[in-house]
């Protein structure tokens, strides 16, 4: 399994429009069969950062899927960015709330 996760920070400005542009991407990367999600997605505290989750069967078809990168109109609203990929050898559900403590 192969995670790509992080934040991208664009222009002032044009964060939505970026995410605009982003929508082709997500919907051709869901629609992927090695994809298992795929989503970038405006950030509820800072108005000029997006973050990025992804998550592959494998690196080669995500090799394919990115191909050349973005296009240069939207790499052209990314001012920085600190996305990562990371191999994970190992899933199980994760704990969403404390586990319930049984009483003495």
């Amino acid at each position: 399994m192969i995670i790509v996760a992080g934040r991208l920070y664009v222009r002032a400005g044009s964060r939505d429009r970026f995410l605009a542009l982003s929508r082709p991407a997500m919907e051709a990367a869901r629609a992927h069969p090695a994809c298992r999600d795929f989503v970038v997605a405006a950030d509820p505290l800072e108005p000029d950062r997006v973050n990025v989750y992804e998550r592959w069967d494998a690196w080669a078809p995500l090799r394919a899927f990115r191909a050349d990168g973005p296009s240069p109109e939207l790499g052209a609203l990314i001012e920085r960015s600190a996305v990562a990929e990371y191999a994970a050898d190992v899933m199980r559900p994760a704990q969403t709330h404390p586990p319930k403590q049984e009483n003495p």
